[in-house]
């Protein structure tokens, strides 16, 4: 049998394959102050959070004793856009010459709901955190003379979640007036058409 020889690595060879990862590449900031880049970071981990709520909706509306599939279609929607909103958000920061830095983003503080109503009141708590979030990042990156982040919170974000709370507030509304029983099941298979 053939004897194993470590390979031995030719160092210099090495630092020159390195690539960027050691790399001194181009490198830019242009008006890009780190507290937005840290608000935006911690952005990313609220979009996923929120992805991964409406994903426990989705498969609390999609349990056999729960059973409303236009419910589980709509959370698992919402889920897939919370995602694309993270991604979205991490091109942002590199397209600034900034630094994604990926964090543990924790479980859903709730994954079982008493009724579709208060699955949907919990939704509308998140999705006003969110917003909430989404103007403190806008307010710091106006004291910052930061008008490029401004006007992509303001044209991919803040109207779109304004948007999505009125139409969630709208339907804890419907579920509200319809009340337990048949008319329930009817106004529930109406509040997402």
């Amino acid at each position: 049998a053939d004897e194993y020889v470590p390979m031995e690595v030719d160092l210099e060879m090495e630092r020159v394959h390195a690539g960027s990862a050691t790399g001194t590449g181009v490198k830019f900031r242009q008006n890009f102050g780190e507290t937005p880049e840290a608000l935006l970071n911690t952005q990313v981990r609220m979009e996923l959070g929120a992805s991964r709520a409406y994903l426990a909706m989705g498969a609390y509306f999609d349990r056999a004793d729960v059973a409303l599939p236009g419910f589980k279609a709509w959370a698992m929607k919402q889920s897939e856009e919370e995602r694309e909103h993270a991604q979205k958000f991490i091109e942002y920061i590199n397209l600034r010459g900034g630094d994604y830095h990926p964090t543990d983003v924790p479980a859903p503080a709730e994954t079982s709901w008493s009724s579709a109503l208060t699955a949907m009141e919990s939704a509308l708590k998140m999705e006003m955190q969110v917003n909430k979030a989404l103007l403190r990042l806008h307010k710091v990156a106006s004291d910052n003379d930061d008008a490029q982040l401004c006007d992509f919170l303001e044209s991919e974000y803040l109207t779109e979640q304004v948007e999505s709370i009125n139409g969630i507030a709208k339907v804890v509304r419907k579920l509200m007036r319809a009340g337990p029983g048949t008319g329930k099941t009817w106004m529930i298979k109406q509040a997402f058409y």
